[in-house]
């Protein structure tokens, strides 16, 4: 049963979440660019959001620190591996500049999240100051 608050908005919150997530995970692959063997990951945003508004995943949880976090998943989200348009010699996948394009895309779409966010919270402050 979702709240009125959850209807208020939308899908803004689980988006702004998995834009958080998305960032992890492209940040490491910039930050393994150099590692040898490393293969560049991402996540798929479009049927992971799909997941979360429709409510349909069930996926584990993990209730203290020491637990193992479930394989493949970050978030609720499925983490994919990028397909490289070109090969290295030392098996890395990550191509700095997809990575910084991805990077910045996710930014700048986890921003107008926020921005979004903050406005229907602005809006309900608004209602309850009456004014």
């Amino acid at each position: 049963m979702t709240s009125v608050i959850d209807r208020h908005f939308g899908l803004h919150a689980e988006a702004l979440q998995l834009r958080a997530r998305r960032g992890e995970v492209l940040g490491s692959n910039l930050a393994n660019a150099d590692t040898p063997g490393y293969k560049a990951r991402d996540l798929d945003f479009k049927s992971a959001l799909n997941d979360a508004t429709a409510h349909s995943t069930t996926s584990m949880a993990t209730t203290q620190q020491g637990h193992i976090r479930p394989q493949g998943r970050v978030g609720g989200a499925h983490v994919l591996y990028r397909t490289p348009n070109q090969s290295s010699l030392d098996g890395n996948t990550v191509d700095t500049q997809v990575e910084q394009n991805k990077f910045a895309e996710n930014a700048v779409r986890y921003r107008t999240s926020l921005r979004f966010l903050s406005g229907k919270i602005q809006g309900l402050m608004t209602a309850i100051r009456g004014e």
